[in-house]
C-alpha cells in the first residue's frame, strides 16, 4: 500500500507542477488552488509513504515520476515539443524507477524506537 500512496503523491506532483505553470505567477485563483491543494496532499502522501519506503528510495520514485508525468503532460498539451528522444529518456526514468522497487528494502524495524542515543550518522536527532 505505501506504493500506491507513492505513486499517487507523484501524481499530484505533476499536477501541482502543471497548475503552477498554469497559475501565471501565482496571479490566476483556479490554478492556484490546485497548485496548493495538489502540492499539500502530495507531501502527505509522501510523508505516510516513508513510513514504510527509504526516504532516498521514496523521494526518487516521487520527483522521478512527477517529473515524467509533468513533461508528458506538457507534450501532450503542445506545452513542449514532442520528440523521440524526450520519450526514450522519459522511458529511462520510469525504468529506473520500477528497478527501485525491484531491488526492495529492508523493512524497518517494529521493536520501537532507536536504542542508540546521540545524533545518527547524518547527524539528525534520532526518535
Amino acid at each position: 500500500m505505501p506504493w500506491v500512496v507513492l505513486l499517487g503523491s507523484a501524481v499530484l506532483e505533476a499536477v501541482w507542477a502543471s497548475a503552477l505553470g498554469a497559475s501565471d505567477g501565482l496571479s490566476r485563483p483556479l490554478p492556484t488552488v490546485v497548485f496548493l491543494v495538489a502540492g499539500a496532499l502530495s507531501m502527505v502522501g509522501l510523508a505516510r509513504a516513508v513510513r514504510v519506503i527509504p526516504i532516498g528510495t521514496a523521494y526518487a520514485v516521487w520527483t522521478g515520476v512527477g517529473a515524467a508525468l509533468t513533461v508528458t503532460w506538457a507534450m501532450a498539451a503542445g506545452d513542449e515539443e514532442f520528440s523521440l528522444v524526450r520519450v526514450l529518456l522519459l522511458t529511462g526514468i520510469v525504468g529506473a524507477v520500477i528497478g527501485l522497487k525491484l531491488v526492495g528494502h529492508d523493512q524497518p524495524a517494529a521493536s520501537g524506537p532507536p536504542t542508540r542515543s546521540g545524533p545518527s550518522p547524518s547527524g539528525f536527532p534520532q526518535g
